[in-house]
């Protein structure tokens, strides 16, 4: 599933135990971890990403990460050089809503290339705690990154359970 330089790919399974350039964590503003993925690279990571969160926060973002924003850091522990922290809406309903969750893909994507990243792996931004329907979050995933030109990479769109993996299906149009 190729957009010209942009390979596309559905894993299912837990994204802390991916070998990619970088793996993007849905976190909440303070970047301090959390429960769900944020919580799960934290504590695959290890204090390091704690530490590197710490120091953003204090360097950079002191009021948290806005909404739809990217920010790295290290892995710490984990196989990826970086982790990239995105901050997903939690749903509403409202129309503003999809383009700030499509933000959070084009930043984090963005900043890959910026890095040098080969490989990316996402996991359904917003779809867990912060409400967001699995159809709708799923295909907005799919139609930014194919929209978002940045070079070659390979985009791992990790599924958490059947339903996410699924929706990403659905969206590009595969079995």
């Amino acid at each position: 599933m190729a957009n010209g330089a942009t390979l596309i790919e559905v894993v299912r399974g837990d994204i802390t135990g991916l070998t990619v350039s970088a793996i993007v964590n849905a976190a909440n503003s303070t970047l301090l971890g959390g429960g769900g993925v944020d919580g799960a690279i934290h504590r695959a990571g290890g204090p390091e990403i704690l530490a590197a969160c710490r120091a953003v926060r204090r360097d950079r973002y002191p009021g948290g990460l806005p909404v739809g924003e990217a920010v790295a850091t290290t892995a710490g522990r984990l196989s990826a050089r970086w982790v990239i922290h995105t901050v997903g809406p939690v749903y509403t309903g409202h129309p503003r809503d999809a383009d700030l969750l499509a933000s959070c893909y084009r930043s984090s994507l963005g900043l890959a290339a910026s890095l040098g990243a080969t490989s990316i792996a996402f996991p359904t931004i917003s779809a867990g705690v912060y409400g967001y329907p699995i159809g709708d979050a799923t295909r907005i995933a799919v139609e930014t990154v194919r929209a978002t030109a940045i070079g070659p990479i390979r985009v791992l769109l990790v599924a958490y359970n059947s339903a996410a993996e699924a929706g990403y299906r659905a969206a590009l149009g595969v079995g």
